[in-house]
């Protein structure tokens, strides 16, 4: 028997609008999706400000989705913004899928793969109504 396919997204996901949920259901078309749900302290880190909505209650949000398979909080930044990527050793995931808008050092990340002998599809989804449905412009608005 083939081990189902496994596709993993990754987020912040404060303030949870439909840009998000258009990429979480863009990403499951990939396979059984993990969503990997960004720690507070990682959110004050590199935006320099607390999230709206506490990890616990994002997460639990971002779990309810029908076709999320499973939630899990991030790894904490300790030495580094490579310390991210440790989720990825846990669940091995087939495809790696990510949002139009999210920062990526793809250098590192096609280097943390190789090393660790990993060998994930890299897909990145194009914006949904990003002029209506973008996370920092509906903050600014709140």
């Amino acid at each position: 028997m083939t081990r189902a396919r496994t596709a993993m997204a990754f987020g912040s996901f404060d303030v949870f609008h439909p840009g998000h949920l258009h990429y979480l259901k863009m990403a499951s078309r990939y396979g059984r999706l993990i969503v990997v749900v960004a720690r507070d302290i990682n959110i004050k880190k590199l935006k320099g400000r607390e999230p709206l909505i506490d990890e616990q209650s994002r997460l639990e949000m971002v779990s309810s989705l029908r076709f999320v398979h499973k939630a899990v909080l991030g790894e904490r930044v300790a030495r580094g913004w490579n310390d991210v990527y440790k989720v990825l050793l846990r669940y091995r995931p087939d495809v790696l899928v990510f949002g139009y808008d999210q920062r990526i050092d793809m250098l590192y990340l096609r280097q943390f793969l190789d090393r660790n002998r990993l060998h994930p599809r890299i897909v990145r989804l194009g914006p949904y109504k990003q002029q209506r449905y973008k996370s920092s412009k509906l903050k600014a608005l709140i």
